[in-house]
């Protein structure tokens, strides 16, 4: 969408979903792949290869245990930056939305 870079680590690629299973009468229940999508080509996409970000940021658990976030961090620095080079547009607000609508005459 353009709307700026990911950043972060590569995805792991598990797209394929698993709904509408139900309940076993013991509680358990079964899981089984029902769905995944393609690309504009017609090719399965993703499943099993993810996503590589624009700019790659590791996160370790030392990391965490310090209370930092390197992937937000980088992220933050990234958008201040492009505000500088790039800009913002502030589009203005819309009219209220009426939601609802009184009977003429009364």
């Amino acid at each position: 969408m353009k709307i700026g870079p990911l950043i972060g680590t590569k995805t792991w690629g598990g797209l394929v979903g698993t709904w509408d299973t139900p309940p076993f009468v013991d509680g358990g229940r079964m899981v089984a792949p029902r769905g995944g999508f393609y690309d504009v080509n017609g090719e399965w996409a993703v499943e099993g290869v993810g996503i590589s970000p624009d700019i790659a940021v590791e996160q370790t658990p030392k990391d965490v245990i310090e209370g930092r976030d390197p992937q937000l961090e980088r992220a933050v620095q990234e958008a201040l930056d492009r505000i500088l080079t790039e800009g913002i547009e502030l589009k203005p607000e819309p009219k209220a939305p009426i939601r609802y609508f009184r009977p003429k005459g009364n």
